[in-house]
């Protein structure tokens, strides 16, 4: 009875794994990013009716979500970027390894056969010890050949417990290669928005000093007639000088930035980059796709990475507790031996054994309790860790949604301004030619100019960037790529 007893009590046990059950953690319950956050179906305020974006509740992110800018030039630096990265090829490697070590994991669920053979020669001394052999001699050859099985039967989940930790960390590293391929495409198209900015401000500062050029040989020749000073002449000439300034700065950023986006495709410095992408042909897409929280947490690829090193986590606890207990294994043996090659396997030469043993640690001064104790620490952190991804993937669509809409408003601002200071501007020039007006009064409205042209570029320069983070923030629409289109 007690015998039956225990058998019913091993096979429960067997079909069972020891430890917490992993769960994924309940989603968050808010339905939108804040009250100074635009909320789902709301519509960012535009400069002009085709500058206009709304924000479209349950709406899908496409897996090349940067083709809604429009640029062939930026598509073909994706593509490349995404082929020649070294940085997703390192992803790619990590993930293949991950899967790899998963398979392996698996089979601790079967025997490990292993074949043997060995040829041992041998003295005795005749004097001392009986012969082992059935030779005449003292010396003699063994030759023995076999397959030895060993096995360790899952009785408390243990084997499962490593499976489904190796399992979890094949799923965290596809979802770090998925991180990957989403940074990696929102850093090209945002690194060639900024190219494009950088040269827009670099034709505009060189259109500006072309025009102070004009205006200083105007001043000049108008200081020979006597209708101008010298204080207007060298105004004019410390508003080029300024201007001429602008332009270092500007031309190291750009020739920094190239030089990023060229790495971010794999290549070096030195080799040639012929897209060049220019910031009026980019396409302001009109409708915005928006997630809720709870949504969002299963599109983003580092919160699921985080889930994946959660479930590894409580795994692991698992294993620990498996630990503490008696550990079962089955050993067997078969084989043949002889004096000579030729007898190996006839008659009278085999030999076989099996065992089953039970080990269980009696002491060690405490140190599976510690890792027990470890691993449960890990395991909260691994759930912080998982909070604090769940915290930054809701606040990069609160930040991204806040400067969507402060860009729209920017831009509007900036067009007024631009609109108003090039009227203005054109004005000076005709009434300074009748001469209504001072120079002083001139270079005022063309630095104002040039100061609202700058503005109205980086404005609409941020509003395109932060439409490409938004992407990045609900988490790039890997869960639509396909193998294909990686």
């Amino acid at each position: 009875m007690h015998r039956a007893y225990l058998v019913a009590l091993v096979m429960a046990l067997a079909g069972c794994a020891l430890g917490p059950n992993f769960k994924r953690p309940a989603a968050p319950t808010a339905i939108d990013y804040g009250s100074s956050a635009k909320a789902v179906g709301a519509t960012a305020r535009p400069e002009t009716v085709s500058d206009a974006q709304r924000y479209i509740a349950g709406m899908d992110v496409p897996d090349q979500w940067w083709r809604v800018f429009g640029s062939q030039e930026i598509n073909g630096l994706v593509a490349r970027a995404l082929a020649g990265n070294p940085n997703i090829k390192a992803a790619q490697a990590a993930l293949r390894q991950a899967h790899e070590l998963y398979l392996a994991q698996r089979t601790s669920f079967f025997p490990n056969v292993q074949g043997s053979f060995a040829a041992d020669r041998s003295e005795f001394p005749v004097n001392t010890l009986t012969s082992p052999t059935v030779a005449s001699s003292s010396t003699y050859t063994l030759y023995t050949a076999q397959l030895s099985l060993s096995y360790a039967p899952d009785i408390f989940g243990a084997t499962r417990r490593q499976v489904e930790i190796a399992q979890a960390q094949a799923e965290s590293a596809r979802f770090q290669l998925e991180a990957s391929y989403v940074t990696l495409s929102t850093n090209v198209v945002v690194a060639a928005i900024q190219e494009a900015s950088l040269r827009g401000q670099i034709a505009t500062t060189e259109r500006l000093l072309q025009m102070e050029h004009q205006l200083t040989g105007l001043a000049q020749q108008q200081r020979r007639l006597g209708t101008a000073s010298d204080l207007d002449v060298l105004s004019q000439l410390a508003l080029e000088a300024q201007t001429a300034q602008m332009l270092p700065p500007l031309q190291k950023q750009l020739g920094q930035t190239r030089d990023a986006l060229i790495a971010l495709l794999g290549k070096l410095p030195s080799d040639d980059l012929p897209e060049n992408v220019q910031l009026n042909q980019l396409t302001l897409p009109a409708d915005l796709p928006l997630s809720v929280p709870s949504k969002l947490v299963e599109q983003r690829p580092d919160v699921r990475q985080a889930e994946e090193n959660l479930h590894a986590a409580t795994a692991a606890v698992g294993v620990a507790i498996t630990d503490l207990l008696p550990q079962f294994a089955i050993t067997a043996d078969v084989g043949s031996s002889a004096l000579t090659l030729g007898k190996l396997f006839t008659p009278y030469t085999g030999f076989w054994d099996a065992g089953a043993s039970l080990t269980q640690t009696l002491f060690d001064a405490g140190a599976l309790i510690h890792k027990k104790h470890a691993a449960d620490a890990a395991l909260d952190q691994a759930a912080a860790l998982y909070r604090a991804a769940v915290i930054l993937a809701c606040q990069n669509v609160a930040d991204t949604l806040r400067a969507i809409e402060a860009d729209a408003d920017a831009q509007k601002a900036s067009g007024e301004a631009l609109r108003a200071a090039e009227k203005t501007f054109d004005l000076a020039q005709k009434q300074r030619a009748l001469g209504t007006i001072n120079l002083v009064a001139l270079l005022n409205a063309e630095q104002s100019y040039g100061t609202a042209a700058l503005s109205d570029i980086q404005a609409r320069a941020n509003r395109y960037a932060d439409t490409a983070a938004l992407f990045q923030a609900l988490g790039g629409g890997w869960w639509n790529r396909t193998q294909e289109t990686r």
